[in-house]
């Protein structure tokens, strides 16, 4: 039983209790805030106009004609959103649901829906800045790791930026 110390009419609680409050606070706020997001960056100099640039990565499901890794991609629509169903070269398929497009400032934003890469939480961007030789192409995502160490679900996000950035230059050209 829980008894309070009082000092004429005010009640007191007992200082060990008082000392634990902090704790329990911090304890009940680090169960509720969200997993430490990993990011990955990568950007890539390309010596083509940023609307030549802009136009070789093509709508959402342009990623069909220039990434390495995907087969085919075939667009669908979901409450209104654009959605792109992935086939991979070698299996697999990834879902992916376009959340944001600005082509004036030449750049969208997309999330995973169903994947079978070790990350969870997926958020992305691809944008073409202009730049000294040209275009500056900039592919950021954040996301956690699912079901593997961080440094793998970093180094898979990579090789797709990695590859999918080698493939636009080549073809911006």
């Amino acid at each position: 039983m829980l008894r309070f110390q009082t000092d004429g009419d005010t009640p007191k609680m007992p200082f060990a209790f008082c000392r634990s409050l902090p704790f329990a606070a911090l304890a009940l706020a680090a169960a509720t805030v969200p997993g430490y997001a990993l990011e990955v960056t990568r950007s890539a100099d390309i010596a083509a106009p940023p609307a030549k640039v802009w136009q070789t990565i093509g709508e959402f499901c342009g990623i069909g004609d220039w990434h390495p890794a995907i087969e085919k991609c075939v667009l669908s629509d979901k409450d209104g959103m654009k959605v792109r169903t992935l086939s991979l070269k070698g299996g697999g398929t990834i879902k992916e649901e376009q959340v944001s497009r600005d082509d004036k400032v030449m750049s969208y934003t997309y999330t995973i829906l169903e994947s079978p890469l070790p990350v969870s939480d997926y958020k992305s961007t691809l944008s073409v800045a202009p730049a000294e030789s040209g275009s500056k192409v900039t592919w950021t995502g954040t996301f956690n790791a699912k079901g593997a160490p961080d440094t793998v679900a970093k180094d898979a996000i990579q090789g797709i930026y990695d590859s999918g950035l080698k493939a636009i230059s080549e073809k911006a050209k």
